[in-house]
């Protein structure tokens, strides 16, 4: 284990899972279904990350508080059925938490998902337990608010300079900033690499697996 990192926090959808092209989908059949005008995919893909009611609202300024309720159920109906066979894990991944596991290190997930779809997902791939902890948008305050990483962070009793944040997403890497918390930036999902170098990332990585090999060498 790397001395400087005892936790290693992790996006969901878009580091761990790849189920970008689902979540845009979903939210364009929830557009056409609830009366609105779709958002092209480059928007849609720049507000993954937030709490899905977030999301809706950045997409939709002028939606109304039953238009949301509708909205979201058109969305969740979808993408639900959408995730019957759930989104597969990025090529490395199940491997490379599973080394990085028996080396010690503690792992959480900080999701923009409601706690309902993550634990499903977590029950298909057979992690219920698998995880330290795992906070989810709808049990706590949506990205790129720290509380997560601060709910993480005290459950793990682990500081916030010794924990990494994982994630694809602009407002994963500004929560980790907001938190005091060092991060890793994937090339792999919802946004681009050079977005997200904007937010000073530690490490950016193409493969999951860069992540095993980058804290094998820092801890030689």
């Amino acid at each position: 284990m790397h001395p400087d990192y005892k936790l290693l926090i992790f996006d969901w959808d878009g580091t761990l899972a790849n189920s970008i092209g689902r979540i845009v989908e979903s939210m364009h059949i929830a557009a056409d279904r609830a009366g609105f005008a779709r958002r092209d995919d480059y928007a849609v893909k720049g507000i993954i990350g937030l709490g899905l009611p977030e999301a809706i609202r950045s997409l939709y300024p002028d939606i109304d508080g039953d238009g949301l309720v509708i909205f979201r159920q058109h969305y969740a109906d979808h993408y639900i059925a959408l995730e019957a066979e759930p989104s597969p894990l990025f090529d490395g991944v199940a491997d490379t938490l599973q080394l990085l596991r028996g080396e010690g290190y503690r792992m959480a997930v900080a999701t923009g998902k409601a706690r309902r779809g993550l634990d499903r997902v977590l029950k298909a791939h057979g992690w219920d337990d698998y995880f330290d902890i795992t906070r989810a948008a709808d049990e706590t305050a949506s990205k790129p608010h720290p509380l997560m990483l601060e709910q993480i962070l005290a459950h793990c009793g682990v500081q916030a300079g010794q924990a990494l944040m994982v994630g694809d997403s602009s407002f994963d890497l500004q929560m980790a900033r907001n938190a005091g918390m060092s991060s890793v930036a994937v090339s792999y999902g919802a946004q681009t690499i050079e977005a997200l170098k904007a937010f000073e990332p530690c490490l950016a990585i193409d493969h999951f697996p860069e992540l095993h090999a980058w804290l094998s060498r820092r801890a030689d």
